[in-house]
């Protein structure tokens, strides 16, 4: 499988149906150990940094992915800690791109 971070996350339509974990499993090799898939619904996964302002920054670096990407996550901001949850909303599922989007967080 290509580097999926050099991939661009497709704009979902609806129509199709959530991966199976089959395909999930599959993807899940190619992103950092960190990121869990849970109940085979999204994923998700919290990265730690030692002060507010820089898990601020974190943030605002992924909000600037999502963004170029098309593709938003969940972002809950606290004190030290980012909690990010990736899924495809139109589908209330995990397509391909929500792992597309998770590497390219796994890049920052």
């Amino acid at each position: 499988m290509s580097d999926l971070a050099a991939k661009s996350c497709v704009p979902c339509r609806g129509g199709v149906p959530p991966l199976r974990w089959e395909k999930i499993s599959g993807l899940l090799e190619h992103v950092d150990s960190g990121w869990a898939v849970v109940d085979d619904h999204h994923l998700e996964r919290t990265f730690s940094f030692r002060d507010f302002r820089t898990a601020l920054d974190f943030t605002n670096r992924v909000g600037e992915i999502a963004e170029t990407e098309g593709h938003h996550p969940d972002i809950c901001l606290a004190w030290g800690r980012v909690d990010i949850r990736i899924w495809t909303h139109k589908i209330d599922g995990l397509t391909e791109s929500d792992f597309i989007l998770a590497a390219k967080i796994d890049r920052l």
